[in-house]
């Protein structure tokens, strides 16, 4: 027999698949498209696509799928962040308010848990007084080793609002980051495709960031980035293939860089700024200790109130 749910007001707008996640259990994609394709879940009695777009009023059918016992997911052990841990999160607050908070995020701290990740800064903040009575959405995310600001909205119209405006390119972010050389040319584009792989799949995407150099010598350069789309690890790999590698990746670089390489990613997002309701919003935050201690090793200057 099926059981039917009724799409809710703050399920407009969401996809089939990311409902199913938050409102059944985190199942794996593939478990999911198989259910689709086979109609253990249905819209309004129709096959569906996992990118489908739920309708005020859609009716979701669901038949016969009951994943959590099938799910290997459901057995992996949850990060519980300690009193401390909790204590510690909140030097990361840069600003907090009734829809959404911006977040200082430290090196080495995923944004969301995986297969090989527990302690992660979801997990982390959803404990902290902050979302007392709400839940955090993500709507972008940084990688792992990259430090800096990071927007987490508190409520779903305020999911769906960042996140089209970060699919219309209405959210501008800033990093900053040191690489191994001297570049040549003191500000330019980056614009080319990137290849990544979904599984046996090979996908090209097309990838745009504006530079400028801050300082250089024939050690480093500090640059200041502006990515216009936002490819996976893609101010790392458009760096690398141009010669110039981010000091500290241990992913995207020359065997002659890893010899007594830095620890830490040099790789900062160092602003944000956006408009809503024609209200400006910019943050900004330092950089970390780490940082500043190879801008002093390799002899370059920040610009000023850094």
């Amino acid at each position: 027999m099926d059981k039917i749910v009724l799409v809710k007001k703050d399920f407009i707008n969401s996809r089939i698949d990311r409902w199913i996640k938050r409102n059944i259990r985190q199942v794996p994609q593939s478990l999911i498209e198989k259910s689709l394709r086979n109609k253990n879940v249905t819209i309004n009695k129709v096959k569906v696509k996992s990118s489908y777009k739920l309708k005020i009023d859609d009716k979701i059918y669901l038949n016969n799928f009951n994943p959590a016992f099938s799910c290997h997911l459901s057995k992996k052990k949850k990060y519980i962040p300690s009193k401390r841990d909790i204590k510690d999160s909140e030097t990361f607050i840069v600003e907090d308010n009734e829809n959404f908070c911006v977040i200082n995020k430290p090196y080495g701290l995923a944004v969301q848990g995986g297969s090989k990740i527990k302690k992660n800064l979801v997990d982390l903040i959803t404990k902290n007084p902050i979302f007392l009575n709400s839940k955090p959405f993500i709507v972008h995310r940084i990688d792992k080793e990259t430090s800096g600001i990071l927007i987490i909205a508190k409520n779903r119209k305020y999911a769906q609002l960042l996140t089209s405006l970060f699919r219309i390119r209405k959210i501008y972010k800033s990093y900053l980051s040191i690489c191994h050389g001297e570049m040549e040319k003191n500000k330019g584009l980056f614009d080319g495709d990137l290849i990544r792989y979904d599984k046996d799949k090979k996908i090209s995407e097309r990838a745009i960031t504006n530079y400028k150099v801050l300082d250089k010598n024939t050690n480093a350069t500090l640059l200041i980035l502006n990515p216009v789309t936002g490819r996976k690890h893609q101010i790392r790999k458009q760096l690398f293939s141009i010669g110039f590698p981010v000091i500290g990746d241990s992913k995207y670089n020359f065997p002659e860089n890893k010899i007594n390489k830095s620890k830490n990613l040099m790789l900062h997002a160092y602003s944000i700024k956006f408009m809503i309701n024609e209200k400006k919003y910019e943050y900004t935050v330092n950089v970390p200790d780490y940082f500043k201690k190879m801008l002093l090793i390799k002899r370059l200057t920040l610009f000023k109130n850094s």
